[in-house]
């Protein structure tokens, strides 16, 4: 092989090699998601199964407090709306 094209061949490959790892890493971290992301679905979290369960549960306590005071708001704007519509008492002097 000339000296001219392993001269060349040198730098190119310096510099694949830091490419192809970074590569290879982010890859591999992908996979890593879609495993963890496969045993959610499956259920077979193992550990993570209680903290799931703790969540699920919170969310249902949050949409019941949400859905209370949305009853309360709108009581509210009822009251005020006969409010508005009764008639006012003359003033006294």
């Amino acid at each position: 092989m000339d000296r001219q094209v392993l001269a060349l061949l040198i730098p190119i490959l310096a510099l694949t090699i830091p490419v192809a790892a970074v590569i290879m890493h982010g890859m591999l971290k992908l996979a890593r998601v879609r495993v963890e992301e496969a045993k959610a679905r499956a259920g077979a979290l193992g550990e993570g199964a209680p903290e799931l369960t703790a969540l699920r549960d919170e969310v249902t306590d949050l949409r019941a407090e949400l859905s209370e005071v949305q009853e309360r708001l709108d009581f509210t704007e009822r009251v005020l709306a006969q409010q508005r519509d009764l008639p006012k008492l003359p003033e006294s002097r």
